[in-house]
């Protein structure tokens, strides 16, 4: 496994993704509305930093209300996401998803819950 990005929510991925941009000379490599939101990828040499940015309510604008912006969770990439998430369980891991699901950039994901990860979100990414 490696870490593959870090998810940043925001009210204003175009801002970020600029401020981003000029800051670190990273380029926008990946963007779309998926989920009711914005997402876009900056490429950091093979990491990322995914930018999310709420427009139909949901889980990023409920983080947002309650936390502000910031890092919303942390991503591994696994070239095995099912053997992952059965290690997770075999480690005694909470999942939020039992099994893979479609996510952002045509990835699927497994996310585990933070109550059970030192009060980190992590996500698998099926890499």
């Amino acid at each position: 496994m490696r870490f593959h990005h870090a998810g940043i929510a925001t009210a204003d991925t175009d801002r970020l993704a600029e401020l981003y941009g000029e800051l670190f000379d990273v380029p926008v490599v990946h963007d779309e509305r998926f989920d009711g939101m914005t997402v876009v990828f900056l490429d950091l040499d093979g990491s990322y930093f995914e930018l999310l940015e709420p427009h139909d309510g949901g889980p990023i604008a409920n983080y947002l209300d309650s936390h502000g912006p910031g890092i919303h969770h942390l991503a591994v990439a696994t070239d095995d996401i099912e053997a992952a998430l059965s290690t997770a369980r075999e480690c005694g891991i909470e999942l939020i998803d039992t099994e893979p699901r479609p996510g952002a950039w045509g990835h699927d994901v497994a996310f585990l819950h933070p109550a059970s990860t030192g009060g980190v979100l992590v996500e698998f990414v099926d890499d």
